[in-house]
Parts: C-alpha cells; sequence; structure tokens
C-alpha cells in the first residue's frame, strides 16, 4: 500500500463522511436517514438498529482518525437518538443485532472516554449472554423467538465483543467466552477443508446447514474472531484460520479478474461486504504476511472511487463497479465507508 499517495485516502474518507453528515443526518430524529433522498424523513418507516450500530462505527473511525470534535458530537447525539427510538432501553429480540451495537458503543468508549457508552455497551453483553444455550451444542440462538437456530452473524460477532471486552477491563470470565463461542463457530458453522463460513444451522427445524448462504459478511466476522483471539494468545493458529477464510471468501465470492467484490443486494445486504473489509483490515494490522489481503483492499478501493462513485457526491451504491445513481440507502454508504476509513488508516500506518 505504500505505493498510494500519502493523504489521498483520508481525503476521500473525509468527502464521505461529508456525505454521511450532509444528505442522512436527521436532526429531528437524531438519527441517520436509512436512505438519500428522504424528503421530511419520509423514508423511515423501518428501525434499522443494526444499520445505525454501523452508523456508530463510522463515525469512530472518523473521530479515530481525525480526532475533530464534531464525531465525538455526533455520537453522543445518536446514542440519545437510538436510546429514545428503541423505547428507551438497549436490548431488542435480535441477539445480532444487538452485538453489533455492543461492538460500536465499546469502541466509541475507547475513543472517548464516555462512561454511558462503556455501560450501554456491557448492559448489551449481559442481555447477549442469555442467547447460549444448548441446542445444536451449544451457541447464541439468533432471535429470542427461535433458540434452536443458531448462526454465524449471532456467533462471530459475539465472540469479537467477549474478547475486546477481556482486552479492555481484563475479566477472564470474558475470555472464557470468546473461546467457547470461537470453538462452537469453528466445529459447527466452519468449513474445515476450505475454511469457508457457512451462515447457519437448524433455521427450519431439520438440523441442516444452509451453506447455500454464501454471504462476505460471515466470512469476514469469523475473520474478525480469529484476529482476536490471536492477538491475546498468541496463538499463530488463528492467524491460519483467518488466512484460510480470506483465501476461501476472495476466491469463491470476489470476480475472477477484477478481484472485486459482488454486488450482494440492498437493504440489510448493503452493509455485508463493509463487514468483510473491516476485520480483514484487523488482520491486516494483525498478520505481516497478509499481503494478499492488502492487495484485495486497494482493488476493492480502487474500484469503488474511480467506478462505484455517484458523479456529484462521494455516495455509494451496492455495486462497486457502477457508478451510483438514485436513491442510496444507508447500509450500502456505510459499508463502502468502512472501506475508505479502512484505506485511510492502513496508509496512515505507512507514513
Amino acid at each position: 500500500m505504500n505505493q498510494l499517495e500519502i493523504g489521498i485516502w483520508e481525503e476521500r474518507a473525509n468527502q464521505a463522511q461529508a456525505a454521511l453528515d450532509s444528505l442522512f443526518w436527521n436532526e429531528a430524529i437524531k438519527m441517520y436517514n436509512i436512505e438519500t433522498p428522504c424528503p421530511n424523513g419520509e423514508c423511515n418507516t423501518i428501525f434499522h438498529y443494526w444499520w445505525m450500530a454501523h452508523a456508530v462505527d463510522v463515525l469512530v473511525d472518523g473521530l479515530q482518525r481525525t480526532r475533530e470534535e464534531w464525531y465525538a458530537e455526533r455520537l453522543s447525539a445518536l446514542h440519545e437518538g437510538l436510546l429514545r427510538r428503541n423505547g428507551g432501553v438497549w436490548p431488542n429480540e435480535l441477539y445480532d443485532d444487538m452485538e453489533w451495537m455492543a461492538l460500536a458503543w465499546l469502541r466509541a468508549y475507547q475513543a472517548t472516554g464516555e462512561e454511558v457508552y462503556k455501560d450501554t455497551a456491557l448492559l448489551l453483553w449481559e442481555d447477549i449472554q442469555t442467547g447460549w444455550n444448548e441446542h445444536m451444542g451449544g451457541g447464541i440462538a439468533w432471535q429470542k423467538s427461535q433458540l434452536d437456530y443458531k448462526n454465524t452473524p449471532a456467533n462471530a460477532p459475539a465472540a469479537i465483543l467477549a474478547a475486546r471486552l477481556y482486552q479492555a477491563f481484563g475479566e477472564a470470565e470474558n475470555l472464557e467466552w470468546a473461546l467457547k463461542i470461537y470453538r462452537w463457530q469453528k466445529k459447527h458453522l466452519v468449513d474445515p477443508t476450505t475454511g469457508f463460513v457457512w451462515d447457519g444451522m437448524n433455521r427450519t427445524g431439520n438440523g441442516q446447514i444452509d451453506k447455500d448462504w454464501r454471504y462476505s459478511y460471515n466470512q469476514g466476522i469469523y475473520i474478525g474472531a480469529a484476529v482476536e483471539l490471536y492477538r491475546i494468545t498468541k496463538d499463530p493458529s488463528y492467524l491460519e484460520d483467518a488466512r484460510l477464510t480470506f483465501s476461501a471468501a476472495a476466491h469463491e465470492l470476489a470476480e475472477a479478474k477484477a478481484g472485486v467484490l459482488p454486488d450482494e443486494g440492498n437493504g440489510d445486504a448493503g452493509l455485508f461486504k463493509g463487514i468483510l473489509i473491516r476485520y480483514t483490515a484487523e488482520w491486516v494490522k494483525a498478520d505481516a504476511a497478509a499481503v494478499e489481503a492488502v492487495d484485495f483492499l486497494r482493488r476493492n478501493a480502487e474500484s469503488l472511487w474511480k467506478q462505484g462513485k455517484s458523479e456529484d457526491a462521494a455516495l455509494f451504491g451496492t455495486d462497486w463497479t457502477l457508478s451510483s445513481t438514485g436513491v442510496i440507502q444507508l447500509s450500502s454508504q456505510l459499508s463502502a465507508m468502512k472501506l475508505l476509513e479502512k484505506m485511510a488508516e492502513l496508509t496512515k500506518d505507512q507514513i
């Protein structure tokens, strides 16, 4: 990545952050509109709880990179708006949603020192632990109304969260949780030969694994869990897990010639690529041998900026090879921003 012009990705990340703030932020509700344009907030017919968690994440990215106060101010407002929109409480029915929210506010606490963000993360973590049960040999359930359905989205982020809580506060119980969840995930929902991560098991009550649900974000969160456990244990087997899964994801999901991740669709799927990107970048930071991932990130970022950006603003749709037009959803904007922020961070590390 040292061939990149110093500062170019930081400027691009700044442009995307400016677009997010000017074109999505809704001061009346102290949250982001779920798409732009959204006249008078009319688009906000659904509360996308987990999208907002990723909005917190990209604000933390911007704050850590620039130390500009307005990011902290926006985080404070968003914390207020989200709590109000969720009825004055943080938990909801979906364990994976809560994990994303807890991860985001833990990062916000570490970036700002605001105790209320720490409290939010710990409160959610307490609720998340209730999702573990012995259906399907263990694992955290996807939702409270379906405790026998276990999937990667509810387990790999929980392993990341538990590991980060251990690193932040030193409580041994959280490391035990991280190891327990990771081991269950690896045993049940990772192809032992290729490292490709499957989505879930027992969704319809028949015990089967949804191997045909091939999503980029499942690969990303497993990589992320492996990286966090490596950071704690220094056991190189976790880096090998990350490498194997990354190689499978890059080979099986990215377009063969250009190496660019596919258009996985709008809605929730608009976030998927960015999640793989975020945790691939974490692997790069942890493993000097992750050279293939550096090139992968660069190729995707170049395509995103040169081909996927809208003509008149730093707005991004779901296809990173075509200029975005029309309505842009918050999910795809955030996904692209993760890539731009990580490129800015990694490039800065080369200075």
